[in-house]
Parts: C-alpha cells; structure tokens; sequence
C-alpha cells in the first residue's frame, strides 16, 4: 500500500495523525510533517492509513495498492 498526502491541499486540521499516531507525526503548527509525500505503508500499518485518509476532511491523503 503507498500513501501519499498532498501538500497544496493539507491545512492542518490534524485529524490524520490523531488517528493514525504510529504511521504520521505532527510539526509545531499542527500540519502533518510528511505532507508532500509518498511513502509505502509497513505492514501491521494499514488500518491506520486508511483511517487518516477517511478522517481528512479536505481528502488530502489517499491511499493505492502498492
């Protein structure tokens, strides 16, 4: 699974990294550090990212098959 979070669209709601606290971590101004990015998910890690793309309310993150 790769998940990618697209940076032009992130305003730091926060709600990704609540949910998805072992896979995403949060800078001082509460914007997700890995934003434009894209990563491959580690196994025993994937619930958590589909948990943060649903819990994006600008639809910032999505997730494919690797």
């Amino acid at each position: 699974m790769i998940i990618s979070i697209a940076g032009e669209k992130c305003t730091g709601h926060g709600r990704c990294y609540s949910v998805a606290d072992r896979l995403l971590t949060d800078d001082d101004d509460g914007f997700v550090v890995e934003r434009g990015t894209s990563w491959e998910v580690a196994d025993g890690l994937h619930d958590e990212a589909a948990a943060a793309a649903k819990a994006c309310p600008e639809g910032a993150i999505s997730i494919r098959d690797a």
